[in-house]
């Protein structure tokens, strides 16, 4: 029997943000019962968590891959340890197998700041804006790719207003011949600096309700257009959420809130 947490993360709202399951391992279960779980939740992602002495080795699985990096279902696990598991303390480490390791600070009223690593965005090699164009059912402006490793990658789309991507009707079988994990849709926002969406169905995910691991491309991306360092997003999906950006040289913090709705049992 497994003790198991969900989270609406990036909100301090129930039922807004991003929901994220959390489950507290001893030890690693194989990988095949690990998706099967995240397979089961049915949630952006599954988290999984295993005490290292100290610290915490991390792991993230949608509903049918493992990703190499996660925000909402990292602050997500924080809030379970501060919260349910009452591991108060003012850093959190997460040992994660390709990102490095992610350090998470408890802030005052529960705000939780994550450390990322920043990624460049740059000109894709091949000529793909026909097909991200078609998939998007909507033609960017300009067009961008960010590696999070060599394997796993997001195309940024940006358009010239917010309302040009909140009324983005994605055809989401075409995503496939993308390759990508995903497409990020940005454009400068009207009460705030940036908005986005994502859309991600190659990996089991149609839409993104709010997701921490995009804007590790997007803050630096908006930083050098708009000149400043301290950013003010928001990922405009139905549930919608806010992520407060800092860029910090080659790293990217990200602060948001989270609230609990969830407790329960797996049985296995």
């Amino acid at each position: 029997m497994l003790n198991i947490y969900q989270v609406d993360a990036f909100t301090t709202q129930l039922f807004g943000g991003n929901p994220a399951a959390v489950v507290v391992l001893d030890e690693w279960l194989n990988d095949h019962l690990l998706q099967s779980i995240a397979a089961e939740n049915n949630l952006a992602e599954t988290a999984y968590l295993v005490p290292v002495g100290e610290n915490w080795e991390l792991r993230w699985f949608t509903p049918t891959a493992e990703v190499a990096l996660c925000g909402h279902a990292t602050l997500a696990s924080a809030h379970v340890l501060v919260t349910q598991l009452k591991q108060i303390r003012d850093q959190y480490n997460f040992i994660t197998r390709e990102s490095g390791t992610l350090t998470v600070e408890l802030k005052p009223h529960g705000a939780l700041a994550m450390s990322f690593p920043a990624i460049a965005v740059s000109q894709p090699k091949n000529d793909v804006a026909t097909d991200i164009t078609a998939a998007l059912a909507a033609k960017p402006i300009q067009i961008l790719l960010g590696h999070y490793t060599q394997e796993q990658y997001d195309y940024v789309a940006v358009f010239n207003s917010e309302s040009e991507v909140a009324a983005l009707n994605p055809e989401l079988p075409l995503f496939k011949s993308l390759n990508s994990r995903g497409v990020i849709a940005t454009a400068k926002g009207n009460s705030c600096d940036f908005v986005s969406r994502y859309f991600a169905p190659n990996i089991g995910i149609d839409e993104d309700p709010v997701t921490g691991s995009a804007h590790c491309l997007l803050a630096p991306y908006w930083s050098d257009i708009i000149g400043n360092s301290e950013l003010n997003a928001r990922q405009i999906s139905k549930r919608g959420g806010e992520i407060f950006c800092s860029v910090q040289n080659n790293r990217v913090v990200l602060t948001g809130h989270a609230v609990n709705y969830l407790v329960g049992e797996i049985n296995l």
